[in-house]
């Protein structure tokens, strides 16, 4: 479909191919999967919903799953964590995304919304954050007649509130579809979902506000005392600056394409509840990093691995362990 995506400004995609190319030589767990896995493809069929701050390093995560073989559709979980140029730069390589920086609530939920629109719906999701599956979950429950946000209690329930609706007017059962069809999605065991509690920002709202540039807010008390307020209490270390570099994101990107083959190639193993990433593969992701900070890994003797319990192999710690 053309211009199947809502960035910013899609000039900015040069600029965002510039640090992407950046970010890969500081990613070297996810461009040894694609090393590994380019060929074979273990993603080929899946149709991956992704719900994750639209930055340079998530560019390369997206790019990654699409060299796996995955069909891919993108929307930010954070209406302040998007960097334009790497929307742009994903939006021009061929990949729907939907992602501005700034954007509004209600945009937030109707971006989500297109994410989802695959011809044949998706069948996986990969969610930081919880908001995609939290779209799903309240939708498939709207549908069942239950009022599932009987009074709204702040906008981004309001706005998500109006999106259900909005979608459930246009394709009635779309919701329900959606949560029988994606793997992995249950009503009893989520990810959360961030919501602006820890500050209340809306009791904030009857003040006198000055925005001093953006994501930056002085708010001035009836005492006369005044309060600077980031991001509008949103996550600041992506509102406010650029988040963590490319390779702790490495890391973190690594355990999540690796989990996504598993589910994807595991269809009957796992049932409708958390799961920690298995060890074998935890200790991949490690291992995927250890020559580009210089670390070579001996293995263990016969002696030494029955000495602590474990094959020579690995896993080194069993599936209890939290690292």
């Amino acid at each position: 479909m053309a211009n199947d995506y809502i960035v910013k400004d899609i000039s900015l995609a040069a600029y965002g191919r510039k640090e992407l190319d950046i970010a890969e030589t500081e990613m070297p767990g996810l461009m040894a999967l694609r090393a590994e896995y380019g060929d074979s493809k273990p993603l080929s069929g899946s149709r991956i919903v992704g719900s994750l701050h639209m930055t340079i390093q998530t560019a390369v995560l997206i790019e990654t799953l699409v060299a796996l073989g995955a069909d891919v559709r993108w929307a930010s979980c954070n209406i302040f964590s998007t960097q334009d140029h790497a929307a742009a730069a994903i939006a021009e390589g061929g990949t729907p995304v939907f992602a501005i920086k700034g954007q509004s609530l209600e945009e937030h939920w109707d971006y989500l919304d297109k994410s989802f629109q695959f011809p044949d719906g998706p069948n996986l999701i990969l969610d930081d954050g919880g908001d995609a599956t939290l779209y799903i979950l309240l939708g498939a429950r709207a549908e069942a007649g239950e009022d599932v946000i009987p009074v709204p209690t702040s906008e981004e329930e309001v706005a998500i509130k109006a999106q259900i609706q909005k979608r459930m007017e246009q394709s009635p059962g779309w919701f329900t579809k959606m949560r029988d069809q994606i793997k992995g999605v249950s009503e009893e065991t989520t990810t959360g979902v961030h919501r602006l509690y820890e500050i209340q920002v809306a009791a904030l709202k009857n003040h006198k506000w000055t925005n001093i540039k953006e994501q930056v807010d002085m708010i001035e008390m009836p005492s006369g005392n005044r309060l600077i307020l980031l991001s509008e209490g949103r996550l600041l270390n992506l509102g406010n600056a650029t988040g963590h570099p490319s390779f702790v994101m490495s890391a973190s990107f690594t355990n999540q394409v690796l989990a996504q083959i598993e589910l994807w190639e595991n269809t009957g193993k796992y049932e409708n509840q958390v799961y920690i990433l298995p060890k074998h593969l935890d200790e991949k992701v490690a291992r995927l990093h250890l020559d580009r900070i210089g670390v070579k890994l001996t293995q263990l003797t016969s002696e030494q691995a029955a000495y602590i319990g474990v094959t020579p192999e690995g896993p080194f710690k069993p599936e209890h362990y939290r690292y």
